[in-house]
């Protein structure tokens, strides 16, 4: 059953974090502080709306990063009861779709929970301060729709927070697979 993005309220700060990558190391949200657009995004390997679009967003994104935009991407799913996303499988997946961002792990799903994700693929872009500037759709693109994975509605709201301009509303929210939470770790 296909789950929709929260739409957080837009203007709230980005939640701070600091994550193992799936490459080692780990990654932290002031990390990417000083770009002026930054991408937060949930994936997963396993869930068919993600997979519909991965290439396309390891290309979108890519196109983006000499222009400022910093991203990152979380897995927060339960890999005891979804093996397929675990990190050796997010690499692979990392690989397939050309991520040229780090890719972490979520393994106490506080971060998921912080940001209020749903969903994968839940995206959440922040300007310069780091305030929520757009939440939604990365496209229309879906499993079993001919819609182009070109990532147009990302793209646009992109263009703007690199542009220091508001991405106007409404928000079409993501649409995807739900977080797969631990027993007992819903969100409340």
């Amino acid at each position: 059953m296909a789950i929709a993005s929260f739409m957080v309220p837009l203007g709230t700060p980005a939640p701070d974090f600091t994550l193992p990558a799936i490459t080692g190391g780990t990654v932290s949200l002031k990390d990417l502080s000083g770009a002026p657009a930054v991408l937060v995004m949930f994936l997963s390997n396993h869930c068919p709306y993600v997979r519909r679009i991965e290439s396309a967003l390891g290309s979108v994104v890519a196109g983006y990063r000499d222009k400022g935009l910093a991203a990152v991407a979380i897995c927060s799913n339960d890999v005891t009861n979804y093996p397929d996303d675990g990190p050796d499988h997010l690499r692979e997946q990392a690989e397939r779709a050309g991520f040229t961002f780090p890719y972490l792990v979520d393994e106490t799903q506080e971060v998921a929970k912080a940001y209020r994700a749903a969903c994968t693929p839940d995206f959440f872009l922040y300007d310069r301060d780091l305030r929520l500037a757009y939440r939604g759709q990365f496209d229309g693109a879906r499993p079993g729709n001919d819609v182009p994975a070109d990532g147009s509605s990302l793209r646009a709201a992109i263009d703007l927070v690199l542009a220091g301009k508001t991405v106007p509303e409404p928000h079409v929210p993501s649409l995807g697979c739900g977080i797969k939470w631990k027993p007992g770790n819903e969100p409340a």
